[in-house]
């Protein structure tokens, strides 16, 4: 497997190994030991997450505040931007975000420790999204960032308005969310 780094340091690109031929594909999404040893990710995985949504969909930007959740995001169908935001305040890129295209076709898989919020926008007809999470998803702690907000002015690849759903809606702006210290 290949690791990119990205502007965040701490968020990461992984391009698996594919063994590919006429019959098809074969590749390790994860694999505790190569990640571990090639990438630094050795956080314990508790819940593997499944959504499908049309294109334009929306989702995010979301974290937990405590609870906080490692993410490990992978396509395999269609493609989406995906989004990260650091909302560390101790951290040297504290408020910067940082996104790339996953697609079934790629297969990239983007690396989210805990600290930063989520968000991705579907480019394909249909998305369908997979990732494992580092803690288990508790709604009351769980906070929505303004997908739009002009601090932190996201180059969303946005093709009209995008739909959103009524928590997305009403997310809060970046300076006034719960951040983490």
């Amino acid at each position: 497997m290949n690791v990119i780094a990205t502007a965040i340091p701490d968020v990461l690109i992984v391009e698996p190994t594919i063994f590919g031929d006429a019959r098809g594909f074969l590749y390790e999404s994860y694999n505790a030991r190569e990640f571990a040893e090639k990438a630094g990710i050795s956080q314990h995985f508790v819940q593997d997450n499944h959504s499908r949504s049309a294109r334009g969909v929306l989702r995010g930007l979301h974290y937990q505040v405590k609870q906080s959740q490692g993410k490990l995001v992978r396509v395999i169908a269609g493609e989406i931007f995906d989004l990260a935001v650091d909302c560390r305040r101790s951290s040297a890129t504290f408020g910067r975000h940082v996104g790339t295209r996953l697609s079934a076709e790629n297969r990239k898989i983007l690396w989210i420790p805990e600290g930063f919020a989520h968000g991705f926008l579907v480019l394909s007809e249909h998305a369908e999204v997979c990732y494992k999470t580092t803690d288990f998803w508790a709604a009351q702690h769980e906070r929505c960032i303004a997908w739009n907000d002009p601090d932190l002015a996201i180059p969303w690849p946005l093709d009209g308005a995008p739909t959103l759903s009524a928590k997305d809606r009403a997310g809060v702006p970046f300076r006034g969310a719960e951040m983490f210290p």
